[in-house]
């Protein structure tokens, strides 16, 4: 795709997604239009946009009805993001959903008039994004995921189900800078309290995960760390599978991983944020100004234990962690 863009509109794209209630392309007389920026690809937020739809229609919006969505997503091209945004302001929407920083800056960039609501992983007063989250000024607003902040948590985590473990890789993506800068900022002094040796390397495409793992085969870690973000989302079933090839124990930020075959994960309950943005996107269409909606902060965090990959790796999952898990994949 040219524009780097996706639509699920009246015609051939719907038909991918069954699933969904289909959304106008063109922005119909009397009917909002919210669009939606995200950094990576549409395949790769398809189970969390449910939620996001779910918020709407909690604030009594229903996709196809009585709402219209333009979908945008950069393909994990962070440098069409500006072009994608001003995309979206041409068409006048009523509301930008931006998903990760990047998203977040360049709908930011954009427009100083079209309302924002904004999901990242890490402070956004820190960020740059708002004034304060109390008080965020301006015309953004949003939830934040808590996802970098975890780091320290999810180490701590990978250490009790690999209790020997002394030298870990952690895997990071640069082309997304906040994430990053926020992960490591948590979790290297977390690392050196627990004893740990950490190793960063970075992948910011598909040949390089490749590259990665292979210098792994030949330098094997006691376990694996990968950062959160859409690009490592969107890259889940590739993840997996060098780490099951590796029989190296990995820890994710995100459930999907885990569901597509990660050893564990540990992170903010994806699905209930994007439901809060939804929320907070409903409320912008009834009238609300970014300006007075405090940023909210992501109040549900999940654990996921995948016992078959552990069986695989030939892991003891310990009882104490079994029985904090959110859920167990058998």
């Amino acid at each position: 795709m040219k524009r780097r863009e996706f639509i699920v509109g009246l015609g051939g794209a719907a038909a991918a997604t069954s699933a969904w209630p289909l959304t106008a392309h063109a922005q119909q007389a009397g009917v909002p239009t919210v669009g939606f920026l995200h950094a990576s690809t549409f395949d790769a937020m398809a189970e969390l946009l449910r939620g996001f739809q779910q918020g709407l229609r909690d604030a009594g919006y229903v996709a196809g009805e009585n709402v219209a969505i333009e979908y945008r997503a950069a393909e994990n091209q962070l440098d069409q993001l500006p072009a994608l945004a001003a995309d979206l302001v041409r068409r006048r929407v009523n509301v930008i959903v931006a998903v990760s920083p990047a998203p977040a800056f360049a709908a930011k960039s954009a427009t100083t008039t079209i309302p924002i609501v904004f999901g990242v992983p890490d402070d956004p007063a820190r960020l740059g994004l708002v004034t304060s989250l109390a008080r965020p000024g301006g015309n953004l607003t949003g939830i934040n995921f808590f996802t970098a902040e975890l780091a320290g948590k999810r180490l701590e985590l990978l250490r009790e189900l690999v209790p020997g473990a002394v030298r870990v890789a952690v895997l990071v993506n640069r082309a997304s800078a906040a994430i990053t800068e926020a992960t490591l900022r948590d979790l290297e002094p977390a690392a050196r309290a627990m004893g740990l040796q950490i190793q960063v390397l970075n992948a910011d495409t598909s040949g390089e995960i490749d590259a990665v793992f292979a210098k792994l085969g030949r330098n094997r870690p006691d376990a694996l760390f990968v950062s959160s973000g859409p690009f490592f989302s969107s890259r889940r079933v590739q993840l997996t599978q060098w780490a099951a090839r590796l029989a190296i124990s990995a820890i994710y930020g995100s459930r999907l991983t885990a569901e597509a075959g990660g050893l564990m994960s540990y992170g903010t309950n994806r699905a209930d944020s994007f439901r809060q943005m939804g929320d907070y996107a409903g409320r912008i269409l009834k009238g609300a100004k970014p300006a007075d909606m405090p940023v909210a902060q992501a109040t549900k965090f999940e654990l996921v234990i995948n016992a078959q990959a552990a069986r695989i790796l030939g892991l003891a999952v310990p009882p104490s962690l079994l029985a904090r898990a959110d859920e167990v994949i058998e």
